[in-house]
């Protein structure tokens, strides 16, 4: 996933948290905030120490999330900013339960599209 798709400033993500807009199951926590003009959504994921202790599982874990969000790119609305916060059940996941879960909770957010292929 290129830079241009992701929103790395504190104040970015405290705009995306101060919009109040979020869902969640039991893996993740998806905040969203809508962001007209601009062509491409942009993400924000957070893995905290109390989550996962090492660094090695926080980066894969976000590795994770980001190859599912890149598959799962073109049902995506373009016109979004959103933050994928985990959730301590996420440590135990492989990457097919990481996708599972974070198709679900956008799916709560009204994020995916209905052409669902998966």
């Amino acid at each position: 996933m290129r830079k241009s798709y992701r929103i790395k400033k504190e104040a970015e993500f405290q705009a995306v948290f101060d919009y109040h807009q979020s869902v969640a199951n039991r893996a993740f926590v998806l905040y969203q905030k809508p962001h007209l003009n601009q062509t491409h959504f942009r993400v924000g994921i957070s893995v905290g120490k109390k989550v996962a202790h090492t660094a090695v599982l926080r980066n894969q874990i976000k590795r994770y999330i980001r190859q599912a969000l890149w598959e799962l790119q073109p049902q995506l609305p373009p016109t979004v900013d959103f933050l994928i916060i985990a959730r301590v059940p996420a440590t135990t996941m492989n990457f097919w339960e990481i996708k599972k879960n974070l198709i679900h909770v956008l799916k709560l957010g009204k994020m995916l599209s209905e052409a669902d292929p998966n």
